[in-house]
């Protein structure tokens, strides 16, 4: 059975629009077309990755034993992964460093009936046509709505694992629905929220400031937080995640305890927000990071874990 564009679109998530190509190939955004032409606007570096197919995947109820469809890579970040899992546990793994830009790829599954998701490239820009899949299946449910802020850890950069990132390790075991404006390089940046017609969250996660903890203004802090529930309202729950590490930047650690502090104090200001400390989540060892900065696989998946205890147990 081959799916139809629309049909299509109800099992793909992660997505705010789409757009298809001449060539019938379905792309997903996760920004506004508005949002899209700022970065366009600011630079070629967030333009590419404010398009990337992060944190997308297909998602099935299902008794099939096979499913297959046509991709193409449009942009290249870094060379992460096409993955599969079955009922949440990761089963097969396709690097894009082994694959051309265009291609068919086919995913054998158990028999039974189970749920399936495909996770797009995190770091990469992918498109999907002609998705087939031999038996009958159903749109799992997926609750509540988040919108997830954040810079290139969020975005998806370091593990090199398009479902070993932290935001699809924390999303494995919260279920949420979600849509992720994590993009590569990014900063606390008023200018980049816009109201996205048809669109309300239920909750909002921001994970920001890695890239300005040098930063001694805090006003554009203050203003995006101002921004953010201007557009969404001041009570919408929001959980803020404190900046990780910086072990890149040697004798910086003061520099980014103290800009935790002062984000710390800028969200206690408001009772909607929680606040998470980042020091808390990944431990400070280069075991754990690509670079000393992005936390690598192993890394992402205590982050992921460590992360979704923390809202389950204060309830968020």
């Amino acid at each position: 059975m081959r799916l139809s564009v629309e049909e299509l679109k109800q099992y793909y998530f992660g997505a705010y629009s789409f757009e298809v190509t001449d060539e019938g190939y379905l792309q997903a955004f996760q920004y506004s077309a508005p949002q899209i032409e700022y970065f366009k606007n600011k630079d070629v570096f967030f333009y590419e990755r404010c398009t990337a197919s992060t944190s997308k995947t297909l998602e099935f109820i299902t008794d099939a034993t096979d499913i297959s469809f046509d991709y193409k890579i449009i942009w290249r970040g870094s060379d992460d992964t096409f993955e599969l899992t079955i009922d949440g546990l990761i089963t097969d793994i396709r690097y894009l460093k082994d694959m051309e830009n265009t291609g068919r790829l086919n995913f054998t599954l158990p028999e039974g009936n189970k749920k399936v998701a495909i996770y797009l490239p995190a770091d990469a820009t992918a498109l999907i046509r002609n998705l087939d899949i031999n038996a009958a299946a159903t749109v799992p449910d997926k609750s509540p709505k988040v919108l997830w802020l954040g810079d290139s850890i969020t975005q998806g950069y370091g593990p090199l694992r398009s479902a070993e990132t932290y935001v699809s390790v924390a999303n494995r075991i919260l279920n949420f629905d979600i849509i992720n404006q994590g993009i590569g390089g990014y900063v606390y940046d008023k200018g980049s929220l816009m109201k996205m017609e048809g669109y309300t969250p239920d909750k909002i996660i921001v994970s920001l400031g890695t890239n300005q903890f040098g930063d001694k203004d805090m006003t554009p802090i203050e203003e995006y937080y101002e921004r953010l529930f201007d557009i969404y309202g001041s009570d919408i729950p929001t959980l803020t995640i404190t900046p990780l590490w910086r072990g890149d930047v040697p004798g910086g650690e003061p520099d980014l305890i103290s800009f935790c502090d002062k984000l710390k104090s800028i969200c206690g200001s408001y009772d909607n927000i929680m606040v998470v400390d980042g020091f808390t989540l990944v431990p400070h060892l280069s075991e754990y990071f690509l670079d000393d900065l992005h936390p690598n696989a192993l890394g992402c998946e205590i982050y992921g874990r460590t992360l979704a205890e923390f809202i389950l147990t204060v309830g968020f």
